[in-house]
């Protein structure tokens, strides 16, 4: 299951390559709606380990992104309060390809489309190894955290609420 097959490459898999980045492969069948709790249901793994990537905006429609735990919620409006914007809010499932280059349930902060600034839930940090969509549906690569500060120029924030 996990690890056991290799997917093709993806922008995010190139780039962490190019950076030499040490990273796992993960592989779980995809469900519409299944979210980070069915990939870590399918691979064995506590929810609060996997970290989906969130396309968002603010006032201007200006892209973000935000990288929380699998099994919280982001507070809008903390974030924008320490983004320095005046509103956050979910791109439309239309828009946010756009930004990222990925499709819906397959974003990876790595190897964006376009360049836009990228918040972390400070705690997200704190852990040993993360598993974080590497490209595709049904992909996840589990790597240190660290080099979302150090390959993303991530920001860390406090904006989680226990989902």
């Amino acid at each position: 299951m996990a690890a056991s097959k290799h997917v093709s490459e993806t922008p995010a898999t190139q780039l962490l390559k190019k950076h030499k980045v040490a990273y796992t492969e993960h592989i779980y069948q995809y469900v519409d709606h299944g979210g980070s709790s069915e990939a870590a249901s399918q691979l064995g793994i506590e929810p609060h380990a996997v970290v989906k990537t969130l396309i968002l905006e603010d006032e201007h429609a200006k892209p973000h992104v935000m990288l929380m735990h699998g099994d919280c919620e982001v507070s809008m409006k903390n974030l924008a309060r320490q983004a320095g914007v005046k509103k956050m809010q979910p791109c439309q499932l239309a828009v946010a390809p756009r930004h990222s280059g990925y499709q819906i349930g397959g974003t990876s902060p790595f190897g964006t489309r376009k360049r836009m600034p990228v918040w972390v839930e400070q705690s997200v940090l704190d852990l040993p190894l993360i598993y974080i969509n590497g490209g595709r549906r049904g992909y996840l690569l589990a790597l240190n955290p660290q080099v979302l500060v150090e390959l993303l120029q991530a920001s860390a924030v406090h904006v989680a609420n226990d989902g």
